[in-house]
């Protein structure tokens, strides 16, 4: 009875707390120091999640079925997660929790638990294909542990996002053998029902699924990663094996520049091309470097950022095109500046040298349909397209259309 009343008095704290802070959070306030009620880590994540999500959100948002049975169906998890499985089942239902594995971006690709519990759960999306990341789903245990690579629990009130106020959450981050967080492995269920011995549970059942990886993967590791295709002008995604990589703007800056620059960056040098003079910690940045390593299964290098996975990038075959003086090749593939909303200063470096470098290939070509057609895009050219009249001859119908241009290039 003591144990439940002090759980009781707690889960009211730290309610009082959500209420008092969290609104003065939204509109920019001081954020918490923490102390007795509050925790560091979760008043901060509150303050990094609270920019993209609302407290006031119902349930996870859903990625793609197929996508998702395709991912659970080649992660190295599925297979020790399937050996365990009568464990897991056995501890969520004789406990009452609901148990959830996910991919190293916050996916759940799997779940087991009791009926009620399982239904609970699937009310807020509890369930294979739910995104639970930070910035899906705000502060809980799964976002902070993969944020930390440390296992974590998240009470209550503790959650930023108040449709989960009636949890406790407890999860612990699994590792591949070469230190690459895999997953997160959670056992969830209604805050009156929080333990102590639940987290040592996590850990017990994470090692496990360690050690069945250790034996595993290294039959494995002769195999070469899948190549993955960066797709940066006019805009921006990394694909492998037909799937888009879950990475976040900052995370495609990096990839690209990453892939720029085969030769890679000092720490110092890729922070300052990202950031620029913006004052941002160290933690921040090395958290986007993880996670972007985690993406590419552990491919870039530690001391000296570079890549060490295949990674095919349109804009270097645009540069590699160029080079080679195949216009026709570069202005096929060059469909738009580099990564066209990103502020980072090395990416709006590189952005002007591809812009420069396609248009003086143009100006410098002697077959006036690469002149059209970079004039498509570059409507205030005047250039351009005087370079695509003289180049058509009297008879060539397609004079209308650069001097058409030209006329609104000179007009505006």
């Amino acid at each position: 009875m003591s144990q439940h009343t002090d759980l009781r008095r707690r889960r009211a704290t730290l309610e009082d707390e959500w209420s008092r802070w969290v609104p003065r959070l939204k509109t920019a306030g001081p954020a918490p120091r923490g102390g007795e009620a509050l925790r560091h880590e979760v008043t901060e994540s509150w303050v990094r999640s609270l920019s993209h999500v609302d407290p006031g959100r119902g349930s996870a948002p859903v990625c793609d079925g197929g996508a998702v049975h395709h991912r659970w169906t080649g992660s190295p998890l599925r297979g020790p997660v399937d050996d365990l499985a009568d464990e897991l089942h056995s501890i969520a239902e004789d406990a009452g929790f609901v148990t959830a594995v996910t991919d190293e971006s916050g996916t759940i690709l799997w779940t087991c638990g009791g009926r009620t519990m399982r239904r609970r759960a699937e009310r807020v999306n509890f369930a294979p294909g739910g995104r639970w990341d930070e910035q899906a789903m705000g502060t809980n245990a799964l976002s902070l542990a993969l944020r930390t690579g440390r296992p974590s629990s998240v009470f209550s009130a503790e959650h930023l996002v108040s449709a989960l106020h009636g949890w406790v959450c407890y999860c612990a981050p699994i590792h591949a053998p070469d230190g690459r967080v895999l997953g997160v492995l959670d056992l969830s269920t209604t805050w009156d029902r929080s333990h102590p011995l639940a987290m040592s549970t996590v850990r017990t059942l994470v090692s496990g699924i360690e050690a069945r990886l250790r034996a595993e993967l290294p039959a494995r590791s002769h195999q070469s990663p899948s190549p993955v295709r960066l797709s940066c002008l006019g805009a921006g995604e990394a694909v492998r094996d037909g799937l888009p990589l879950p990475l976040r703007p900052r995370q495609l800056e990096i990839l690209t520049l990453l892939a720029l620059e085969p030769h890679g960056f000092s720490p110092e040098r890729l922070r300052e091309a990202l950031y620029g003079d913006r004052p941002v910690t160290a933690s921040t940045f090395k958290a986007e470097i993880s996670h972007l390593r985690r993406a590419l299964d552990g491919g870039i290098a530690t001391r000296r950022y570079a890549l060490t996975t295949p990674v095919s990038c349109d804009a270097v075959d645009v540069l590699r095109a160029l080079e080679n003086g195949d216009t026709e090749t570069a202005l096929r593939l060059y469909r738009g500046p580099l990564l066209p909303r990103s502020a980072a200063p090395g990416v709006e470096e590189w952005r002007t040298h591809l812009e420069v470098a396609v248009r003086e290939a143009v100006l410098a070509s002697t077959r006036p349909e690469h002149a059209l057609r970079y004039g498509e895009r570059a409507a205030y050219d005047a250039e351009v397209h005087e370079h695509a009249l003289r180049l058509l001859g009297q008879g060539d119908t397609r004079r209308a259309i650069a001097a058409g241009r030209l006329a609104t290039a000179l007009r505006d």
